[in-house]
């Protein structure tokens, strides 16, 4: 994600915004449309996230423009999804994002714990939990009856959203796993997957799976519908949810996961990449910058940010998700000359942007054509060279914010995807590659690195 930039212009920049002008198509054709919705590995889904394009996606990506051993990056890596398909493909995938929530994700994925190494630590904590339970329940019991009032005080939510016993063993993980340690990042991530949901699989069923609705509305609903929340066991349901995440080997490719500001990113990766003997320069990159002012990243998942120990306040203050056109366009520019020094001059670069109409209702102006406006005021002053732009209709059933009704979908319902060389090398492996044939099977037959 991003963080906060200064609202300027400069005069470059104006002269760019109006001199864009309609972009040549590029034909790679939108295959990944005919996928099914959790084509890809298993790891993928392991926790619902916002905003987030299909792993079919970058696979149709990853197959035309590298090859295994090549480094794939994302510098807005959201829950990880190019990273991991690139690992799952044998490349070397690196994720970078300001979100610590996307940042767990990516790096639960990319540095993942075996299965047997996930399930020993969850036998541990299982065993040790009947030595510790009662201490746990009994502050599971003063939260619930006193959300404000203790030492660490716990939105009101949070605690009429389980079961007592339901949130002890939730209390009492919170407070064992170490996010630093590889095998405990991985449960942790997996938990929040299940935090949420309609269905018995999830800890509690006072939200959709998708995101959390807002505090205020959670509360009144539970008010009004006397919600009683399910007795389930935390241990049973993340047991059941590793074995959905295993159903697949780990990816094959390594993996580095990176948390900072995407303006760094490159100059961050290459030195990562260094420290542990890999290539230190990106042959793809695949990445979908934050739309304009749709999506508050903490305010969604606070129940997630909740369990992790974050604050989602916090998260959306350091991230920025109210750019408006101009400067959004300043710090994509900056962004781009970051990855400059990061890139093989014959890299490809694609971009996923979509076109913004509306904000929580309202009409967003300057929302529509960014593809145009990204080429013009911050790929091209940096060197990029075009090889075209695809266009990717978003159909609103297959988004996660189908679940907000009549406006499900609505704000973004064109992706383009502007594809771009490093250099002229770059340019012209993107356009040469473009109607390559791309193999849907999965998984992959690929030797390990």
């Amino acid at each position: 994600m991003i963080a906060p930039t200064q609202s300027r212009t400069s005069s470059a920049v104006q002269l760019a915004l109006e001199l864009e002008t309609e972009l040549p198509r590029i034909e790679v054709a939108p295959e990944w449309k005919a996928q099914q919705r959790l084509w890809g590995h298993p790891f993928h889904p392991m926790c619902s996230y916002l905003a987030s394009f299909p792993a079919a996606l970058a696979h149709a990506f990853i197959a035309r423009y590298s090859r295994p051993g090549d480094v794939v990056m994302d510098p807005f890596a959201g829950r990880g999804t190019t990273p991991l398909q690139a690992a799952a493909e044998g490349r070397i995938g690196v994720g970078n994002d300001l979100n610590p929530f996307a940042h767990l994700l990516t790096a639960a994925k990319i540095q993942p714990a075996s299965a047997a190494e996930a399930r020993t630590r969850l036998a541990r904590l299982q065993l040790a939990w009947p030595t510790v339970s009662a201490q746990w329940e009994a502050c599971a019991r003063e939260i619930q009856a006193n959300p404000d009032g203790g030492a660490e005080p716990v939105p009101a939510e949070v605690a009429l959203a389980f079961h007592p016993r339901t949130f002890a063993q939730l209390l009492y993980l919170r407070d064992t796993l170490d996010l630093a340690d590889r095998v405990d990042r991985f449960l942790a991530a997996a938990i929040t997957g299940i935090l949420h949901g309609k269905s018995a699989s999830y800890l509690s069923d006072l939200m959709p799976n998708t995101f959390s609705m807002a505090p205020r509305y959670v509360r009144d609903y539970a008010a009004r519908t006397g919600y009683v929340a399910p007795d389930r066991d935390v241990f049973a349901c993340l047991a059941a949810k590793l074995s959905r995440l295993y159903r697949a080997p780990l990816p094959i490719g390594p993996g580095i996961a990176l948390l900072g500001d995407a303006r760094d990113a490159g100059h961050r990766a290459r030195a990562a990449l260094q420290e542990r003997g890999l290539p230190d320069r990106a042959r793809l990159v695949v990445t979908s910058p934050p739309y304009l002012r749709v999506v508050k990243y903490g305010y969604y998942n606070w129940l997630r940010a909740w369990f992790l120990g974050e604050d989602p306040r916090a998260i959306d203050a350091a991230l920025d998700d109210a750019h408006h056109r101009a400067p959004y366009l300043v710090f994509l520019r900056e962004v781009l000359r970051g990855l400059r020094p990061a890139l093989t001059d014959d890299a490809v670069v694609v971009l996923v942007i979509g076109d913004v109409a509306t904000d929580r209702g309202r009409t967003i102006r300057n929302g529509i054509d960014l593809a145009e406006g990204v080429w013009a005021a911050a790929a091209a002053p940096e060197g990029y060279r075009l090889a075209g732009v695809a266009l990717d209709e978003v159909h609103p059933q297959r988004k996660m914010t189908k679940l907000w009704g009549a406006e499900a979908g609505r704000a973004t319902q064109l992706d383009r995807i502007l594809v771009l060389g490093a250099s002229e090398a770059g340019r012209r492996r993107a356009l040469s590659g473009a109607p390559l044939p791309v193999d849907w099977t999965w998984p992959p037959r690929l030797r390990a690195l």
